[in-house]
């Protein structure tokens, strides 16, 4: 294989059939991209990587010698600014799955169709540019808007990599995917995102969880007047308010059937039909969409449609939870506290020690949102002179005097061998008990303690209700 390196890197095509190589190559010189280097061993590929620059990688992943998911370990380990397209025989939704997670770019089906290839891989170099640009201008601050990143308080790599990512991705159009749990700071990413890709234009949100199909189409396209009963006057729609700027749906796992194939289509030709109106409008408002499900159930047809999972995930990035990140815990607690102290009046400007073991020891199962909420709770209800331990003792269930490590820690659900974790619905269902009880009872309130809308908490509340006791 030829040596080469520098800003014309190739596009490396590694598939262990001459035939899948030939289409690929064919594929890539009908569509601008000529340069291209083709391998049947993913050996001679792993080589060539190490020694080699590329702009991206597509391989598949059932090959003898060397597996296609080793090889996407050592390609992203080797030169983690290329991205790299996962194609295979099988939809399998796990192998899916873990290829998303080890990096991949994007994953196709075998047999794999043109446009779609192609539309892949336009992605995917546009991601690799932009990392070309931020090695550049040196980090992902300079390279972006002044201030993108401000909200984005943290101290770990993992994040310091999602700003990177974001900052990669500024000048694409195209849209972008959020995945995380519930509290995590989703809307905080897509406002980032909309800064640097945007700047000062409009950044509209609206949360698609429980809305129907009608409302859903009304709210996001609008209506002509006299569309329906009860339509006095013309409605814009939220995607017309966006123009120029970004459209952030927030929940996206939750739409119907029916409001997905309304979205595929605005996705796919940028074009609408506001209800009851016969000419169709078009928008250059960027999607940023955002969802607590997990991959796997996204690429469950039967929850969600595959065509649009993957034009929604264009881009995509994963915000991972606090306990995964417990560099962050420190500095969001100053952050939080300075804006509680400012708030209420109180001169905070510390968290004491022991406060901080507890937090550093605790897992915080409502993310991000829930050490907010935490904090402010605790400037709120504490005295003048010193920040309330026992106010996060209380809220952690812990028992008993945390040390300076924060190893004394004991809450009442251990997290010992003994003691197994609970399960994602039994968490769930303790969250929901511990809002409600917080707030009264009142749902509305509950919902807002949780980060989700009414009618969300209403539908986990009546799935609840539904389930079997026995």
């Amino acid at each position: 294989m030829p040596t080469v390196s520098g800003a014309d890197a190739p596009i490396l095509l590694v598939d262990d059939e001459e035939q899948a190589l030939q289409s690929y190559e064919l594929t890539l010189r009908y569509g601008g991209h000529p340069n291209a280097v083709r391998c049947q061993d993913p050996r001679k590929a792993a080589a060539f990587v190490k020694t080699n620059d590329i702009s991206l990688a597509v391989l598949d992943l059932c090959m003898p010698h060397l597996g296609g998911e080793e090889l996407l370990a050592l390609i992203r380990s080797a030169r983690p600014d290329a991205p790299v397209i996962v194609v295979t025989g099988e939809n399998e939704v796990e192998t899916a799955v873990r290829c998303m997670r080890a990096g991949a770019a994007d994953y196709l089906v075998k047999p794999v169709d043109p446009p779609r290839f192609m539309q892949a891989v336009t992605s995917a170099l546009a991601l690799h540019r932009g990392y070309l640009r931020l090695a550049q201008a040196g980090t992902a601050e300079n390279a972006a808007v002044p201030g993108a990143f401000v909200h984005i308080v943290h101290a770990s790599e993992q994040m310091s990599e999602v700003c990177r990512y974001i900052a990669a991705i500024a000048a694409s159009r195209e849209p972008v995917l959020i995945t995380g749990e519930t509290g995590v700071g989703k809307e905080m990413a897509a406002q980032a995102i909309h800064h640097v890709s945007r700047g000062r234009t409009p950044f509209v949100a609206v949360n698609a969880a429980g809305l129907d199909d009608a409302v859903f189409a009304d709210s996001l396209f609008g209506h002509r007047k006299g569309a329906f009963t009860g339509a006095e006057a013309r409605r814009e729609g939220l995607i017309g308010k966006a123009e120029g700027g970004s459209l952030f749906l927030d929940e996206i796992g939750d739409l119907s059937h029916a409001s997905q194939l309304k979205l595929l289509r605005l996705l796919e030709e940028r074009e609408y039909f506001p209800v009851g109106a016969d000419e169709c409008r078009t928008t250059d408002a960027r999607v940023i969409a955002a969802t607590n499900r997990s991959l796997e159930e996204l690429l469950d047809p039967a929850r969600f449609r595959s065509d649009l999972f993957y034009r929604l995930r264009t881009h995509h990035i994963h915000l991972p939870s606090l306990r995964e990140r417990p560099a962050d815990v420190a500095p969001l607690s100053e952050h939080y506290l300075a804006k509680a102290s400012a708030k209420f009046g109180k001169p905070f400007t510390a968290v004491p020690g022991d406060v901080a073991a507890l937090l550093s020891a605790y897992d915080f199962p409502g993310n991000v949102r829930e050490l907010r909420a935490m904090i402010f709770d605790a400037v709120a209800r504490s005295g003048p002179q010193r920040l309330d331990a026992d106010v996060f003792r209380a809220w952690t269930r812990a028992t008993g005097p945390v040390d300076q490590t924060g190893q004394a820690g004991v809450r009442d659900r251990a997290d010992g061998p003994c003691c197994p974790l609970p399960t994602l619905r039994q968490a769930e269902e303790e969250l929901i008990l511990r809002a409600l009880e917080q707030a009264g009872g009142k749902q509305s309130e509950a919902a807002r303690i949780l980060g989700i809308s009414r009618q969300a908490l209403n539908k986990r509340l009546l799935t609840r209700k539904r389930e079997p006791t026995a």
